[in-house]
């Protein structure tokens, strides 16, 4: 299975977790949670293909800086959709998955540059650890930063800790890398992962006494079928679709069924 094919996947899984999250009031509640149950694949596959396609990269630099002008579009424009387009509760919601991406690939880097030299690799330490103090420090500078949320700053200054699904799954995506031809190794550390995943929503999760995040593992096997093979390119179509996917529905949700 190529990567072309397992975006494939991961897209169509997306859709669904976010119809689920934006028409809730709208559906059946044995419903809603099917889709956010399938949509819970979506995020770890986007991990594995992220990691596949930074390995053969031509150029990481560019890469990195997509990812992160992406991370920086849905920062504008989450605060421009809840602007022109005000709803009661949740609102747009914080979409941002290239910033997470974006980290996986910086500690991707710093680690392999460590390997090579350590002067070098204990540089871009430092400077991941100035990008996590910049983010602290920043609105006592910058008072008016503390009218926006913390995923409002992530989204410009990259924080550990604050993204999409949080640290441990950035932690996952590197180890998806470094494990790449160790699929035995990589298997029985992504279904812990899972039991974890299972037993931390389980004590504190948004559905307690039904966690839902585990049901990634559903999606194992298809990143265990990857044939290295990167397969159709389409590159620039999910920094268009993404944004514009999660704009549709919001706004049918809440302006034509809402």
């Amino acid at each position: 299975m190529s990567v072309f094919a397992l975006k494939c996947i991961a897209l169509y899984l997306m859709v669904l977790d976010h119809i689920g999250f934006y028409f809730a009031d709208y559906i059946p509640y044995g419903l809603y949670m099917f889709l956010r149950i399938l949509g819970r694949g979506s995020y770890p596959l986007f991990l594995f293909c992220m990691t596949q396609g930074y390995r053969h990269t031509r150029s990481r630099k560019k890469y990195l800086l997509r990812l992160y002008l992406g991370s920086l579009f849905m920062t504008a424009f989450a605060l421009f959709v809840d602007a022109v387009f005000p709803v009661e509760g949740f609102g747009y919601g914080f979409h941002n998955i290239f910033l997470s991406l974006f980290l996986v690939g910086i500690l991707i880097s710093t680690i392999e540059t460590y390997q090579r030299d350590k002067k070098a690799g204990l540089i871009m330490a430092g400077c991941i650890f100035a990008s996590q103090l910049l983010y602290v420090i920043a609105p006592w500078f910058l008072p008016a930063l503390h009218y926006y949320s913390g995923d409002v700053r992530t989204g410009i200054t990259p924080n550990l800790a604050l993204n999409e699904y949080g640290f441990l799954f950035i932690v996952l995506g590197v180890s998806m890398y470094f494990l790449h031809d160790q699929k035995r190794t990589f298997s029985i550390i992504y279904l812990l992962f899972c039991i974890a995943q299972l037993s931390d929503e389980a004590l504190n999760g948004e559905y307690p006494g039904f966690p839902i995040q585990w049901f990634m593992v559903l999606v194992l096997p298809l990143m265990l079928r990857y044939n290295g093979e990167r397969g159709r390119s389409f590159k620039y179509f999910f920094y268009i679709f993404y944004p514009a996917h999660t704009f549709l529905l919001f706004y049918l949700a809440n302006f034509v069924w809402g």
